[in-house]
């Protein structure tokens, strides 16, 4: 048995037939969505390995696996696959970690769709969460202390008695890379050490402005220490990861208004580093690179957020480079890069080897179409260029993804629907530019990119337990009809050359996934037809008098 034992979200653990944003299906009610189709679809687990360990798990688990084996031997950490969990848990275990993304089902994804479809049933995010506690809470002793964290930890600080529900000792909070050896300790021994750690947990106000509230069952680091680790304290990981990722930085900067990763400092691991972990999964089977990061084109940015060319070259060449690399792909970036410097995408596209059959995918948080919101919440997102002199939000926007699908890159758009000062003029500038970008083309071939709408819903609501009662308006119904005729329109266009498997399980996924866009399309339709949504107007909205779309100015 382990002193310390680690565990993921089951819903990370998944592959989802590694089709594009069939990462986001358990975000959907488990009532809208049948077991049998959802058990098909989210693909295979991590497999074990022969004593019962997981082969890949979360980047997340594999940095605090990494932390603790500073500090202890071996054999007194590990992180199982979820059918061997018993082999692992017994009295001498001290510590059991879970990281989780979305518990609750309260993430904006999730939210979004219980809102739309009024259903109030568990998502299978929630659903799957409440079956891995209540395993380890069959298999673990009294004395054994369960611990969460993880980005989805804020969603304890609204449902805090869900802590209690499911027997959790504590929720952490932050970057624990540094101090995990001293934190599980400490935990263990229940002596939390008040020089180190906060008893609360850290939130933000309208404004952004950090607010601290006291609470026994969550452990944040001390207001007054250094709140983050350096990147020296950071450590390698040492066993390979759940799709293929490694990071490559944290942070962002950009500075928009409703994303709490800009107030963490910027922090970009070297080269070197980097390789190492590519390595660690190259021996783990791997022969592709998921480069994380929150914004990859700020990496060791120039002023003004100008990309560093040497820097992402040198960035991408290593990795490429790396023997048994063959593919690589960032996470997420800004569109205006794309926009304003093709050459960029150009040189990144042939290092990466992009082509008709290497489709690069990244996601980028549009956000909205509204040049007006685009100013409030998120001034940054076009630097360097300049809104006015470089042309509009959605010129550069559109040019963004004409450059992106000229060199085999595919964006996959956020948009918000709920944001602060909205207005229905907003969001019709939202659906102009989604039908605009669906309906243009490259080089003689339609646009490739995928738009997934989201709810932003303010803490206020969601602490209150109102957000039941939110009604989508017409304005903002027409942005979720219009994103979903997209996304139907991309799976039946693409679902069999982007799924994974043989040729059958391939088959069985493109036909679902095709025949599943368009039932959601029609069901959404149904949606906005009951609360009055004019859907012929949506479909049209924006091209019968299409502007001429005006290069921005070429930066390069």
């Amino acid at each position: 048995m382990a002193k310390y034992v680690l565990l993921s979200d089951l819903t990370l653990l998944y592959n989802y037939r590694n089709f594009p944003l069939l990462d986001f299906l358990p975000c959907a009610p488990s009532s809208s969505v049948p077991q049998f189709i959802y058990s098909f679809l989210k693909g295979n687990e991590s497999p074990p390995l022969d004593n019962g360990e997981a082969k890949y798990s979360t980047y997340s688990i594999r940095k605090i696996e990494s932390s603790l084996l500073r500090n202890n031997r071996r054999e007194e950490v590990t992180v199982p696959h979820f059918d061997y969990i018993d082999r692992f848990i017994g009295d001498d275990t001290e510590v059991i970690g879970v990281s989780t993304m979305d518990p609750l089902g309260l993430g904006p994804l999730t939210m979004s769709y219980a809102i739309l479809f009024g259903n109030d049933s568990y998502a299978w995010v929630r659903r799957e969460w409440e079956e891995l506690l209540k395993k380890i809470n069959a298999v673990k002793s009294n004395k054994t202390k369960l611990v969460v964290g993880g980005p989805g930890v804020w969603e304890f600080t609204i449902r805090p008695e869900e802590l209690n529900k499911f027997n959790i000792d504590y929720a952490v909070q932050g970057e624990i890379d540094d101090v995990a050896p001293e934190l599980f300790s400490q935990i263990s021994e229940d002596r939390i050490d008040k020089n180190m750690f906060f008893e609360g947990y850290v939130s933000y106000d309208e404004s952004f402005s950090r607010l601290t509230r006291s609470n026994s069952k969550f452990i944040s680091r001390r207001i007054g220490t250094r709140m983050y680790p350096t990147l020296d304290q950071i450590p390698d990981i040492v066993r390979p990861t759940m799709k293929d990722i490694t990071e490559v930085m944290r942070g962002c900067g950009v500075g928009c208004d409703f994303c709490e990763v800009t107030l963490r400092p910027l922090r970009y691991y070297p080269i070197e580093k980097i390789k190492r972990e590519i390595e660690v999964n190259v021996k783990g089977g791997s022969n592709s690179a998921w480069l994380h990061s929150d914004e990859i084109f700020a990496y060791m940015h120039g002023k003004r957020f100008e990309p560093n060319y040497d820097a992402l070259i040198d960035l991408f060449n290593g990795v490429m480079t790396i023997p048994g690399i063959t593919h690589t792909n960032p996470t997420h970036g800004r569109i205006s890069i794309p926009a304003g410097y093709p050459d960029l995408i150009r040189k990144l596209s042939d290092i990466m080897r992009a082509g008709p059959d290497n489709w690069i995918g990244i996601q980028v948080g549009l956000e909205t179409g509204s040049e007006r919101l685009a100013k409030i919440h998120m001034p940054n997102k076009t630097l360097p260029l300049k809104v006015g002199s470089d042309g509009s939000w959605q010129q550069i926007v559109w040019k963004g993804v004409y450059n992106m699908n000229l060199y085999y890159w595919r964006p996959a758009f956020t948009v918000q629907v709920g944001q602060g000062d909205e207005t229905d003029e907003d969001n019709w500038e939202t659906v102009s530019l989604i039908n605009r970008l669906s309906n243009s083309e490259v080089n003689g071939k339609p646009f490739e990119f995928t738009v997934t709408p989201m709810q932003n819903i303010p803490l206020g609501l969601l602490k209150n337990r109102e957000f039941s009662a939110i009604k989508l308006s017409e304005s903002q119904l027409a942005v979720y009809y219009a994103s979903y005729r997209h996304l139907a329109k991309m799976a039946a266009r693409d679902a069999y050359s982007e799924g994974g498997g043989n040729i059958l399980a391939r088959l069985g996924a493109s036909a679902l996934i095709s025949l599943g866009g368009r039932a959601m399309l029609r069901y959404v339709e149904s949606i906005c037809r009951k609360n009055g949504l004019d859907v012929e107007k949506v479909k049209n909205y924006g091209l019968g008098n299409q502007k001429t779309v005006i290069a921005p100015v070429q930066m390069n």
